[in-house]
């Protein structure tokens, strides 16, 4: 029987294409090197900081590092905003756009760009004033709609109970009741008060059947209105003080018609229409802070991360994030469709989530001021 020898064609053949797509692979890698990158940047602190020539931050370390590992050569070309970079990736007059920019259903949508896996999560924050307030305002829940209309409420009874007492009392008990209609009423709506607040001094007392039911029943009735009134005085000025750190917002449902600033061409300008507020649009978020600091509005939504890091900044500032967040919102990198530098870009991306370098590189620009670095390559 004959010898079977395997043939190696197979083998050659896999072997022949492995080196192709290494040879492939390394013509990307010296193409890429070759050319200078255009990267857009826009953004604000701590995702993209200008300090005279010198430009970091989160989005910028984050880029760097990749950029670095892979030997690139780039170029970091200010933008005016999110928007504008965009449009300049997607027509070609920049390779790759950098900074705090969501990934949105709206931009997954703009023909031209791609946007890479997210390397960062973030949230919209709320940014309120936290001024001590003046006696009005610790005045104010004393005069407000709760504690006026139970007083309403309260002098209606009292006058109503003070007409039955007396109607039922002013012939055969002339002595305490008086049959002068002015006088009489008075001293019904005298008894109707001590009777609800249980002193019974005894000055006034009913001699009649009718007077005595009357009586009776607004015993009964008194002691369920003094509970109901009470808890909801109660309840109303709980609030009312709660909110005396120097805002009325304490949850999103709150922002329905409040004046509120957000910054143009953000993401914050959707959820503050989401949330039903009464937007004023700024150029810049440091405008949209001096509209806070003025009383223009009573608060500013924008990237969580930035505001925080606006407060660590200004620690004499008189103003507080929300305890809430709006939105969740996730941060990508966007370049051209079909650019060699998805695949090596979303793959640096999740090592770098997965290492932690990605988290470390934030919490080193939000938890704390970092110190003055060199120059960035390319900046």
């Amino acid at each position: 029987m004959p010898l079977v020898v395997p043939t190696a064609r197979p083998f050659v053949r896999l072997a022949l294409g492995l080196a192709g797509l290494v040879v492939a692979s390394a013509g990307f890698c010296i193409r890429v090197q070759a050319q200078t990158l255009r990267v857009g940047v826009s953004g604000s602190a701590p995702f993209v900081i200008r300090e005279g020539d010198v430009t970091q931050g989160i989005s910028i370390d984050v880029w760097r590092d990749f950029a670095s590992a892979e030997g690139l050569s780039y170029k970091l070309i200010p933008q005016t905003s999110t928007e504008a970079s965009l449009k300049n990736v997607a027509n070609g007059e920049l390779d790759v756009a950098i900074g705090p920019i969501s990934i949105t259903s709206d931009r997954l949508m703009i023909d031209g760009i791609e946007f890479t896996q997210p390397y960062y999560i973030s949230h919209v924050g709320l940014l309120v004033s936290e001024r001590s307030p003046g006696l009005w305002r610790r005045l104010r829940p004393f005069f407000g709609w709760a504690a006026l209309s139970s007083a309403g409420v309260l002098l209606i009874c009292l006058f109503v109970v003070g007409n039955l007492i007396w109607l039922a009392e002013h012939h055969k008990n002339p002595e305490h009741f008086p049959r002068h209609y002015v006088r009489g009423i008075g001293n019904g709506m005298w008894f109707a008060l001590v009777t609800l607040t249980t002193v019974g001094y005894g000055d006034r007392a009913p001699v009649t059947g009718v007077g005595r039911w009357i009586s009776g029943v607004w015993m009964v009735v008194s002691l369920i209105a003094v509970s109901s009134i009470t808890a909801g005085l109660a309840s109303a000025f709980t609030i009312s003080l709660a909110r005396l750190g120097g805002t009325t917002i304490s949850e999103p449902t709150d922002l329905r018609g409040s004046p509120i600033a957000a910054v143009s061409g953000t993401t914050s300008v959707k959820w503050g229409n989401h949330y039903g507020a009464r937007l004023t649009q700024t150029d810049s978020l440091e405008d949209a802070i001096a509209l806070l600091e003025s009383e223009g509005v009573q608060g500013v939504i924008f990237d969580r991360p930035a505001l925080k890091y606006h407060l660590l900044q200004n620690p004499g500032a008189r103003q507080k994030l929300a305890p809430f967040s709006l939105a969740t919102e996730p941060y990508g990198i966007v370049i051209q469709s079909g650019s060699p530098l998805e695949r090596p870009l979303d793959v640096a991306l999740v090592r770098m989530q997965r290492q932690g370098l990605t988290a470390e590189i934030a919490d080193r620009w939000i938890e704390s001021i970092p110190s003055q670095r060199e120059p960035i390559e390319g900046s």
